[in-house]
């Protein structure tokens, strides 16, 4: 009778940590696919807005000829965003995009017709819109990466989490995070 009981707490000792770790793997395959996901949504908005650019540019061309290094500027940071593959290259094409886009509507104030061109206007729109999409889709990457991080790190899981191939991932960060806490303002 003592050899069931103890067979029967073995048993049930296996079971539990087997239910254990299948949740914890299919829980971290969850939030390493909601990660990815959210990687994905900034790519698509950062595409967006690259897309974007060079419409605003030929919009502000036209009234602007004389500040080709604007134009240089913010077709070097477009290239930028879009060549980014990591957060980290993502966060420093960020800073040079915010500080390319502040050049850009600065040279359009100084243009009082350009500013009341529908094209242009419309274009600035969706810019904006897509900077606050840009700007949701980095705080829901982030959240995902913390909620990663800390079920990899937290313990028992850190004992064999790394073993079963998860590793922690970075976060979307940027050098000045004043650069781009809102969208570029521009005012007429």
């Amino acid at each position: 009778m003592e050899l069931l009981i103890v067979i029967l707490v073995i048993v049930a000792l296996v079971v539990i940590i087997g239910i254990y770790l299948w949740a914890t793997y299919n829980g971290l395959v969850r939030l390493n696919v909601r990660v990815d996901e959210a990687w994905s949504d900034i790519t698509v908005q950062m595409k967006r807005r690259a897309d974007l650019i060079p419409n605003l540019i030929e919009a502000v061309k036209g009234y602007a000829a004389h500040e080709k290094q604007v134009f240089e500027n913010v077709t070097a940071a477009r290239a930028a965003t879009v060549n980014a593959s990591s957060p980290a290259e993502a966060g420093k094409a960020e800073n040079m995009m915010q500080q390319a886009l502040k050049s850009i509507f600065a040279v359009a104030e100084a243009y009082p017709q350009l500013q009341a061109n529908q094209n242009y206007l419309q274009l600035q729109g969706e810019l904006v819109d897509t900077e606050d999409k840009i700007q949701a889709s980095r705080r829901f990457y982030n959240g995902g990466v913390r909620e990663l991080n800390t079920k990899i790190k937290v313990f028992p899981n850190t004992l064999f989490v790394r073993s079963l191939g998860f590793k922690e991932r970075e976060f979307f960060e940027v050098d000045e995070p004043a650069a781009i806490a809102e969208p570029p303002r521009v005012q007429f």
